[in-house]
């Protein structure tokens, strides 16, 4: 079964546009958690535009009252960002290569520039027990290097396929996301997704096997609000556990 893991961040960003903790994060964490929901993800940003270090810091401390809901923190490898991630020691931390000021993440890491950059930085957090993801774009070729790394799994970064989906084009897109699944699969690597996946992309790209972990958000709070909470969690839980 895929495990669904809920982005906070969107969330977070509604929070701190009226300076008052409403809504309050860990009160919707409890109740994501409530609803069968099996992961929370974050990504604090330097500019603490949406999730803050407190956030982090607050959810580690929540958490640990539920062993059974995985962690992941998700960001940029910066020295702060490691020092949050080691004091949170959330079940997984995702790295993404995002620049400080980024609206979004629009790209996977690429291994034939960075691989040396992040072997210490993945030998540091699983020296931590962190289980340690990285945001790869579907390129086996890409994959193949990722293995390299010493990282756990990858998160394929899905925004081509979301944008594809039911256009002429999107059996070729799929294609490449089932290939560089296969491979990574095929080299010791556990396979994660997210960017852009929603209640009618998700079912098709699950056909891919063996998927651990979708983390979804933004569309997630767009369908609550459309549909309602409880109506949109246990959507996407039927299309996971199928």
């Amino acid at each position: 079964m895929t495990a669904l893991s809920v982005n906070l961040n969107k969330l977070a960003l509604l929070r701190n546009s009226r300076g008052h903790n409403f809504p309050d994060i860990l009160q919707y964490t409890r109740r994501f958690i409530e609803l069968g929901v099996k992961g929370i993800t974050v990504h604090p940003r330097p500019d603490e535009r949406h999730i803050k270090q407190q956030d982090a810091h607050h959810l580690a401390s929540l958490l640990k009252d539920f062993p059974e809901i995985e962690y992941n923190i998700e960001g940029y490898p910066t020295e702060q960002f490691l020092q949050l991630v080691e004091t949170c020691q959330p079940t997984q931390c995702t790295l993404v290569p995002d620049a400080e000021d980024q609206l979004t993440s629009d790209h996977g890491w690429d291994f034939t520039q960075h691989i040396e950059k992040l072997k210490p930085i993945i030998v540091r957090l699983k020296k931590a027990g962190i289980r340690v993801a990285v945001f790869l774009d579907p390129d086996v070729n890409q994959v193949e290097l990722a293995a390299q790394s010493g990282a756990d799994r990858i998160e394929l970064y899905t925004e081509e396929y979301a944008s594809e989906f039911l256009g002429s084009n999107s059996k070729d897109v799929l294609g490449k996301y089932h290939g560089a699944a296969i491979k990574a699969q095929e080299l010791g690597l556990g396979v994660n997704a997210g960017h852009d996946l929603n209640l009618k992309n998700l079912p098709d790209f699950l056909n891919i096997p063996d998927i651990l972990e979708v983390s979804i958000g933004h569309a997630l709070v767009i369908e609550c609000i459309d549909h309602g909470i409880e109506k949109v969690i246990s959507a996407y839980l039927k299309i996971c556990q199928a």
